[in-house]
């Protein structure tokens, strides 16, 4: 059975009533275990019932991350490659309805923002674009063959490719890829009514076609606010399970974007507190010992300063959310609004007075030519 014939044996409504329906029992029964917690444990542990046991659940959370990861925390950072998108995604500021200069870097921009990166202290790079002809495949190899020699290795949040696209990236050193699901309810076409992102299922196994493909990681996640974040992240879970089993060689990370201010975009349908947050954080960790779990600067600095240590291995600093905002400031639209505007060397230090250590490329980026 493939994931999407399993996705499709799952219901949304029912299993948003059996997360709602846990009890403290339940609870403190997943979290009285001490290894092979199911998915029927990650339901009680992001329940209602499970808010009162917060504490407890940060401190496992931060007793199995340090187990697992050590007291090293990984910075990232984002490149806008392009804001031009054929997709009409509600939630987002380069949605095709909204009216403003588009852009695309060519590769003497693109070179300019490496510049920028590089003299933040970054060795590992994030390369963002969205939905166009004009950054399709050939134009992401050309790019990755020019910004190949600046960064020990790079990773992609672009538009879903076809696996032997993804085989020819890889081939050209590419790492990892996130991409987000967005929502796994039954509100997705309303929030994708146009564009190749509409279709469900083409995005739905997009880790598969890169799981296939042999790439060394994988990012998953759900964009918290356009439905019930529990039953979002039950159904990530799930996905993450599927593919933990058939793609057992990838690693895999898990993001927590909160929906952000941006332009023409709506507001959030479901609101989630920041201890909501913690908690749902603190769940994943205690499923997972060895996923990857990250948070952006969408997030306040008093919140990011906080979740130093209780889960999260990896946080972005010094991000712009616009094509060209490193070396070219407020000279495009930004996808969405950043909270927090530190720079890295200010995050470094923070990670620092917390006891732990900043990581400026990914861990096992040395190990892809073995």
């Amino acid at each position: 059975m493939n994931f999407y014939n399993q996705f499709n044996q799952q219901n949304w409504d029912q299993t948003l009533a059996d997360i709602y329906s846990k009890t403290s029992a339940d609870v403190e029964r997943a979290l009285g275990k001490q290894q092979n917690r199911s998915l029927d444990d990650f339901q009680a542990l992001i329940s209602p019932a499970a808010y009162p046991f917060l504490e407890e659940m940060a401190g496992l959370s931060r007793e199995l991350t340090q187990k697992r990861f050590g007291k090293t925390v990984q910075m990232y950072v984002p490149l806008y490659l392009s804001n031009k998108c054929s997709n009409g995604c509600k939630y987002c500021g380069f949605n095709s309805g909204n009216d403003f200069e588009r852009v695309t870097l060519t590769i003497d921009q693109i070179l300019e923002e490496v510049k920028v990166i590089k003299k933040m202290g970054y060795d590992h790079v994030l390369l963002v674009s969205g939905e166009s002809k004009s950054t399709g495949i050939d134009y992401l190899k050309t790019v990755m063959e020019a910004v190949k020699p600046h960064f020990s290795n790079f990773s992609m949040e672009v538009p879903p490719l076809e696996q032997h696209e993804y085989e020819e990236l890889i081939q050209r050193g590419l790492y990892a890829v996130l991409v987000y699901q967005e929502t796994y309810g039954p509100k997705y076409p309303f929030y994708h009514p146009k564009g190749r992102k509409k279709d469900f299922n083409y995005r739905l196994l997009t880790p598969h076609r890169l799981g296939a493909a042999g790439i060394y990681k994988i990012g998953l996640g759900t964009l918290i606010g356009l439905d019930d974040w529990r039953t979002d992240a039950y159904f990530t879970a799930t996905h993450l399970a599927y593919l933990e089993k058939v793609y057992w060689k990838t690693k895999y990370s898990i993001s927590f974007p909160r929906i952000r201010p941006a332009s023409g975009s709506l507001s959030p349908a479901v609101e989630m507190s920041d201890g909501e947050l913690l908690q749902l954080i603190s769940a994943y960790r205690i499923l997972n010992e060895n996923v990857e779990l990250s948070i952006s600067t969408r997030e306040t600095e008093t919140f990011r300063d906080h979740i130093i240590g209780l889960g999260i291995t990896s946080v972005s600093a010094g991000s712009k959310t616009n094509p060209g905002g490193y070396s070219m400031p407020d000279d495009s639209m930004d996808q969405f609004q950043v909270e927090d505007q530190r720079s890295p060397a200010e995050i470094a230090n923070i990670i620092q007075q917390n006891g732990f250590e900043p990581v400026w490329k990914d861990w096992f980026g040395e190990d892809l030519s073995m």
